[in-house]
């Protein structure tokens, strides 16, 4: 009998033991480049929507130029 668990523990729960090891360790090793890759994306998307803003800024003072000088064209 106590050959019997010694060998279940050996070649059984041994090993999945050290499977479930093994995956538990990769699947870390993604979630934290899953939360390295959200963290650059929500980044990249602040910076992405800043300079929007900014060009939606500098195209209305380019419009706003441009009427000045047709109004002062036209006078």
């Amino acid at each position: 009998m106590i050959e019997a668990i010694n060998i279940i523990l050996q070649y059984l729960a041994a090993p999945l033991a050290a499977l479930v090891w093994h995956l538990y360790s990769k699947l870390n090793y993604a979630l934290t480049h899953i939360a390295v890759i959200e963290s650059r994306i929500d980044t990249d998307k602040t910076a992405h929507d800043r300079e929007m803003k900014e060009m939606k800024e500098t195209i209305k003072a380019i419009f706003q130029k441009l009427d000045n000088i047709e109004q002062a064209l036209r006078k």
